[in-house]
């Protein structure tokens, strides 16, 4: 067997293959063996979901908030505003009420990630700072990351 070239990507072992359609478990799986090896460290991961829909005039969902609450951080997985609700506030609300329910659960702070093309001037006008970037994805923008600390004295 012809050794590896220095620099390249090892290859699968036998019986490792993508799949876009994993078995049904295969995440709780490999979530649980994760959490498992790290709790000793960190103990838990304890997720706790936080969603707050927007729901047009048939009680639709027609935009809002999806994220979670985990090791004393708000995640924002995705934000999306309406474009007939937009300029109004509703993203600052949708935002507001978020950190309040997080504060609530004794988070320190929310992090989010957002496309170069999208709501950069939104976090930041909350108070959020961009702590890293991702060039070239997708191509020709940047994901950017973004975290905001809580005062966690009682507004």
């Amino acid at each position: 067997m012809p050794a590896p070239t220095p620099g390249a990507a090892p290859r699968p072992g036998p019986g490792l293959a993508a799949s876009d359609n994993p078995a049904p478990g295969t995440f709780e799986a490999i979530y649980a063996a994760l959490d498992n090896c790290s709790r000793p460290v960190i103990g838990p991961a304890q997720p706790r979901l936080l969603t707050i829909p927007i729901h047009d005039d048939n009680g639709a969902v027609a935009g809002g908030l999806w994220g979670y609450t985990l090791f004393g951080w708000l995640h924002v997985q995705m934000l999306f505003v309406p474009e007939c609700l937009r300029n109004r506030g509703v993203g600052a609300a949708l935002m507001a009420a978020a950190e309040q329910e997080a504060r609530a659960r004794g988070c320190h702070g929310a992090h989010v990630d957002t496309f170069s093309f999208q709501a950069v001037r939104f976090y930041q006008k909350l108070g959020f700072i961009q702590f890293g970037a991702l060039d070239n994805c997708p191509p020709g923008h940047a994901r950017l990351f973004f975290c905001k600390r809580f005062n966690l004295t009682k507004q």
